[in-house]
Formats: C-alpha cells, structure tokens, sequence
C-alpha cells in the first residue's frame, strides 16, 4: 500500500495493512493500528493524495494544513507530497478505511468538481457530512461482494462528493460532443454483446477511446446513467424475459445473464422489480 491514513509507525505500535480493492489509478485499503499515548510518532510523507474515514478510535493529524484530531466518522485529507505525523495522545488504537488516488487521476476529478486540476485539500479533517458518509459505507461493506464496475464508478463518486463539499462547487457539466456521442454508442453496444461476461472501466473506456473518468462523465451524461447502471438494467430485462418464458431454473438464468451467485442476483432483481424472481415467474409466466 502507498501512505497509511494514520499512525503508519510507532515505537511499541502496530499497523496491520490489508488491501480491499485497486486499480492502476487508485486503491483502497484497511489499516488497524495499535499505537498508544506512550508510543512515539515520526514524520512521514503522502505518496499519493488520500482521503480516509475514520472508523474506530482517535489520533491526532499534524501536516502541512493544520492539526487535527479525528474520530470516528471523521475524514482525514492528505495532499500529494505533503509530509504529516500522527500520535495517539489521548487513546490507544484507530481503524481506517482509506483511499489512495494517483495525482494526475485526482487531479482530472478536482478539474471538473472544484473547477482547478490544481485543487488542494485546505484542511486536515472534515466531520461526516450525509452527501459523503453512504459512498464509504457502500465502499466497506460491498468490496467483497459487488460487481468490479460498479466499484470502479463508486470511487470517483466519492472523490465528487468529498471535493465538492470541501470546495462548495457543483461538477462542470459535460458537453457531449458528436464524436463522442458516436464512441458513447459504440460502448453501449459492446454491452449489449459482453453484458453476460465481467466488464470493467478499463475495457470501456478503451472501446470509447478516453479516459477513465472522462469516459465515466461522457457516458452518464449521454445515457443518463452510470455504465454498471446500464450493464445491471441489460441483465435484468433479460433475465425477466426469461423467467416470463422459460422453465429454466432461477440459478441458470443468474448465472446466464451475468451474476457470479444467487444471492445477489436476487438481491439486484427485488431492488429492481420489487418482488423476488420466483414471485415474478408466478405473476408474469407466460404459458
């Protein structure tokens, strides 16, 4: 992992790193540290801009924006090449979840959110705030389980949203041009084709000829949805067919149409047709 979020090395302290999900432009790990008020802090230095949550415990932040302490539901700011101490003055141990994203990658996101590819984090900390908290809790608690696309789109939501509410600014707006309305097409039918196998940013944006997030931006903007939003409503109008028309099992079907188990094929298909698929089959079979 790049930089840790908090308490990286203390004398008598521990740091357990564990990496959840990463691409070529960003990662996102857990650090549990167990340093304590006896425990001595050394300077360290950002590798990457990072943006943690605060999940358990307390310590303190100094670096080149100030001093702070976080806690629980805090969100901590490192900028890129910024040098920063933390300490456990007042308790013993903290868990962090964490993201580390590439300079030139972040600084893509603040140019369209904050207006400046040249954005700097202006302070330490920020309490948890409604618009940011949920991406972090869907970060934590669907890493293991959901669809790498849709990881992939959640992460630079969570940077908008951070960025935004440090800098108070609302996105540019995307103008669409022809050219890219015609890549934007061509995306959306390489889905069409590959919706049943895994697809991911990379692949898309390398059909649409753009970059990650300028791909992102251009295809909710033109579609008007997210491109994991438009691969679930493809799997899902399928799968319906379906089970309105066949005597498949439901298992097959799932596992047909794109979906790695059940479980979450059944979770995706209520949140989507409100009742499950075994009730849908009762109600729409076609004889």
């Amino acid at each position: 992992m790049p930089d840790d979020p908090g308490g990286n090395q203390h004398s008598g302290g521990v740091m357990a790193a564990r990496l959840l999900v990463e691409s070529q432009e960003w990662c996102v790990g857990e650090y549990t540290c167990t340093a304590g008020p006896s425990d001595r802090p050394f300077e360290e230095r950002h590798e990457h801009v990072t943006i943690a949550a605060v999940v358990e415990g307390s310590f303190t932040y100094r670096g080149d924006t100030g001093r702070a302490i976080l806690h629980p539901g805090a969100f901590l700011f490192g900028n890129f090449g910024s040098c920063y101490q933390c300490g456990h003055d007042h308790s013993t141990g903290d868990r962090c979840i964490a993201f580390h994203f590439a300079p030139e990658y972040f600084s893509e996101v603040a140019a369209s959110v904050a207006g400046s590819s040249q954005f700097k984090f202006p302070s330490a900390m920020m309490p948890a705030v409604s618009k940011v908290l949920p991406w972090f809790v869907q970060i934590e608690a669907r890493v293991s389980t959901s669809d790498r696309l849709e990881i992939d789109e959640a992460v630079p939501g969570i940077m908008e949203a951070v960025v935004g509410a440090v800098s108070n600014s609302t996105p540019t707006r995307v103008q669409v041009s022809a050219r890219e309305e015609r890549r934007i097409g061509e995306v959306l039918r390489y889905i069409e084709l590959h919706a049943e196998n895994a697809v991911d940013l990379v692949a898309l944006s390398r059909v649409a000829a753009m970059s990650k997030y300028h791909f992102l931006r251009t295809f909710r903007r033109t579609v008007g949805m997210t491109p994991y939003q438009f691969v679930l409503s493809v799997r899902m109008r399928r799968a319906a067919v379906r089970l309105a028309t066949s005597t498949e099992s439901v298992s097959a079907i799932a596992l047909d149409v794109g979906f790695g188990d059940l479980s979450t094929f059944n979770r995706r298909f209520k949140d989507v047709f409100g009742v499950s698929p075994m009730a849908y089959r009762g109600h729409e079979r076609v004889n």
